[in-house]
């Protein structure tokens, strides 16, 4: 059904990622890898909190990957997108607020509100990221994508400052210690999500499916398994598709796990909490700009030979991350990362962008955002199990290089299209 879309719509729509994001970066990257380490698992071996760490993040991962596809379908076929995407916000928020009542030495209940909170982020955004074809017009994609993608770097790093502030100088805030503040930490950045989730609930709309009455969920669900024997089919007649959409797998994977594993990496080297934040705040901020310049080099090089260059950058940032051993060498690995996440990121879209059927980009780009969301499974546990089978968080850190060879290796076999 065609549908005129506004201005408002398209911004209410990006503020979701400016809602979400604070949820990424302050919980999942900063304060839960800090807190789980000093207070919900301080009395078990460092060994063993990298285990539980990577193994959480795992979880999380593998459930919605394997929901993924069904939720998707199932909610292109029904019209049901908002209703289920505000499920998972729900889910989300609730098990952000519940690891504000988990107490010391309580790891358990820890990461299983963890894994739900990450299972309610990941799950949320199948369906934002669906949306953006009912906001935007096609010669819109590119521009409005990128504005929720500023909304979200900005919106995520200016409440995570705020929470550093919090937990540095509860005093001034009328908190008793840092302890209560890291648990304010978690329910603000709860109420933030929920609170700029609000705009896309009221204002944007969704089309609606074909067919004028929705089918009950059975044939839904049995529909959503033949779409998705449709999309198989496609890829695998487009050797060029599916041979990057492995590359991607494996290369997003590693850029996943360096963000999620590198607070506790720090942690687990003895460096000090205030040092991980302000590396995190460096990240956060670099990022964006630095995406901006990947495009222009993009466009100078080719998309492909782009993202190589920052997954060398990111072969170099691990290698000397496994060698460093001051907090002022993390800083400036940290922006090392800024420079090439945005970028790598930027480039990666735009070049499957080219290499896929145009008449069918929302069924391919479909698969690939399924796969850019629940990437990172291997490479958490790569890093907690090397890390535990040899007892070195470095040698644990260095198993992501596997991934980054593997990706950067099929990559370079992409051809033209």
């Amino acid at each position: 059904m065609t549908m005129i879309t506004t201005t408002r719509e398209r911004w209410a729509w990006a503020f979701y990622d400016w809602a979400n994001s604070a949820f990424i970066t302050t919980v999942m990257v900063a304060f839960f890898p800090i807190f789980f380490r000093q207070y919900w698992a301080n009395d078990l071996p460092s060994e063993d909190i990298t285990l539980r760490l990577g193994t959480a993040n795992a979880l999380a991962s593998l459930s919605i990957m394997l929901l993924a596809p069904f939720l998707g379908t199932v909610a292109d076929q029904g019209g049901i997108k908002k209703p289920m995407m505000a499920g998972f916000v729900t889910l989300g928020v609730c098990a952000t607020l519940g690891l504000t009542l988990v107490g010391e030495s309580q790891w358990q209940w820890a990461m299983f509100a963890f894994v739900l909170a990450v299972v309610g982020f990941l799950g949320a955004n199948i369906f934002y990221d669906a949306l953006l074809v009912d906001v935007a017009e096609e010669k819109d994609f590119n521009r409005v994508s990128a504005l929720g993608y500023g909304l979200g770097y900005l919106g995520g790093g200016l409440l995570f400052a705020l929470c550093v502030l919090l937990t540095l100088k509860p005093a001034w805030f009328g908190l008793a210690d840092t302890i209560t503040a890291v648990r304010w930490a978690f329910g603000v950045t709860a109420v933030w999500w929920a609170l700029f989730s609000i705009p896309l609930w009221w204002w944007v709309r969704e089309r609606a499916p074909v067919q004028a009455v929705r089918p009950p969920l059975f044939t839904l669900l049995r529909q959503s398994v033949t779409q998705l024997r449709e999309t198989f089919r496609h890829i695998r007649q487009l050797r060029v598709v599916w041979l990057f959409l492995l590359a991607y797998w494996f290369y997003i994977d590693g850029v996943d796990t360096v963000i999620l594993m590198s607070v506790d990496y720090g942690k687990a080297l003895g460096f000090a909490d205030d040092s991980l934040i302000t590396a995190l705040l460096i990240t956060q901020f670099i990022a964006f700009p630095a995406a901006l310049a990947f495009g222009w080099i993009g466009n100078r090089i080719g998309a492909k030979r782009g993202i190589l260059v920052g997954l060398a950058g990111y072969v170099g940032i691990t290698v000397m991350a496994s060698q460093m051993t001051e907090a002022r060498e993390f800083y400036l690995l940290a922006g090392a990362v800024g420079l090439v996440q945005g970028g790598v990121q930027a480039l990666s879209r735009s070049l499957y962008a080219s290499l896929i059927p145009q008449d069918q980009a929302a069924e391919f780009f479909g698969f690939y955002n399924m796969l850019g969301k629940f990437a990172a499974i291997l490479g958490p546990l790569l890093v907690a199990w090397v890390g535990a089978l040899t007892n070195s968080p470095r040698l644990g850190l260095l198993a992501v290089l596997l991934l980054f060879g593997l990706g950067a290796w099929l990559l370079w076999k992409v051809p033209r299209r």
